[in-house]
């Protein structure tokens, strides 16, 4: 018996067929996007890896020549040195399709076309270590926003993969065996109701048969008797 409830017709028989080929087609679907997602997933994430590397090893670097600026410099004027930015960045984003999941890309554009006009302050009074410090802040971003956009990446992926995963393994354990099982069950069942029939139809002609032969005889008792019926009246 099959775990679901059908009628064994074969009109159902028909549809259980289709949505079956259906299914195996689907599944065969999900199997290869997921696997391309995953291709995917383990290249963002061997970028990300090498991102978050050399971005820590420049805001390490940012940071030392923070920590000499702020040694060299009273913290008045260390402040004061950076109250003001001299650049400002417009952040844009769109978004990028990867096998139907929507991941963010992030633009940056400075208001000065002159990127290296990011020292908000005079030399005079400041530090070469600020310099440094500034200079590596600014370098990093543009690795800092696409460390970003690969993790939010990574992120929605693992999310996809993993919904595509459960739709692989109920096609595959559940669906398709339900289905595959329903068919056998119908197609047995007609198998079934077919002998039947045919059975049905052998002991109808046999009846029948039998029935003829009982006719034939009687008639030809009748026969016989009237003829030596007629025979004695001679």
């Amino acid at each position: 018996m099959p775990a679901i409830n059908v009628n064994p017709t074969r009109m159902e028989l028909t549809r259980l067929k289709g949505r079956l080929k259906t299914a195996r087609r689907g599944h065969k679907l999900l199997k290869d996007k997921r696997d391309e997602l995953m291709k995917q997933f383990l290249d963002v994430v061997r970028e990300n890896r090498a991102l978050r590397a050399k971005v820590e090893e420049a805001l390490m670097r940012a940071h030392g020549s923070f920590t000499v600026a702020s040694a060299l410099m009273s913290t008045e004027m260390l402040e004061q040195s950076l109250m003001y930015p001299k650049q400002s960045v417009d952040l844009t984003m769109s978004f990028q399709n990867i096998m139907s999941v929507n991941v963010p890309e992030y633009h940056f554009k400075t208001k000065n076309e002159d990127q290296g006009d990011i020292y908000p302050y005079g030399f005079a009074a400041t530090s070469g270590a600020l310099d440094d410090a500034v200079d590596a802040l600014a370098g990093v971003f543009q690795d800092m926003l696409r460390l970003a956009e690969v993790e939010k990446t990574s992120q929605l992926l693992a999310e996809e993969i993993e919904k595509t995963r459960r739709r692989v393994n109920a096609l595959e354990y559940v669906k398709i065996p339900q289905m595959e099982e329903s068919i056998k069950y119908i197609s047995m069942k007609l198998d079934e109701n077919e002998r039947a029939a045919t059975i049905r139809l052998m002991k109808v002609k046999d009846m029948l048969l039998q029935q003829a032969i009982e006719e034939k005889r009687e008639e030809d008792q009748e026969a016989l008797e009237a003829f030596q019926s007629n025979e004695a009246k001679i």
